[in-house]
């Protein structure tokens, strides 16, 4: 499945030392289970982030909001807006606009400042 990653415990491992040794051994299912918990948060993550970042987005037409979803893979960990001129809009344009003064450049970046703790406990509940 796209935009999951796989967690690989290493192989069991002996030591040796004067007294003796230790066998240090990783539970079957660890790997699994882990790699499925990250995945699942990785999830929940890239979903409250495009809902964090929507009411920041210029909005003309709804077209850059909606290429947030439409680009984005959720649990990739990766935002992806692929409208021609998203880069533009987020790089190259004022902080705010007048129709409301919320949306504007580098809305990312202004949802993780305002919402990073939210995320963090949505991240944790799920």
């Amino acid at each position: 499945m796209p935009g999951t990653h796989h967690i690989d415990t290493p192989d069991d491992l002996t030591i040796q030392y004067n007294g003796g040794r230790v066998r240090l051994c990783w539970d079957g299912g660890f790997s699994e289970r882990r790699s499925n918990m990250f995945n699942r948060k990785q999830m929940i993550v890239d979903s409250e982030a495009l809902r964090y970042c929507s009411p920041l987005i210029p909005f003309r037409t709804g077209a850059l909001t909606r290429s947030g979803t439409i680009g984005t893979v959720i649990g990739s960990g990766l935002l992806q807006y692929s409208t021609p001129y998203a880069r533009m809009q987020y790089y190259c344009t004022a902080e705010s606009r007048s129709y409301d003064t919320r949306r504007g450049a580098r809305w990312f970046e202004r949802m993780k400042t305002a919402h990073k703790k939210d995320i963090q406990r949505a991240a944790e509940r799920g």
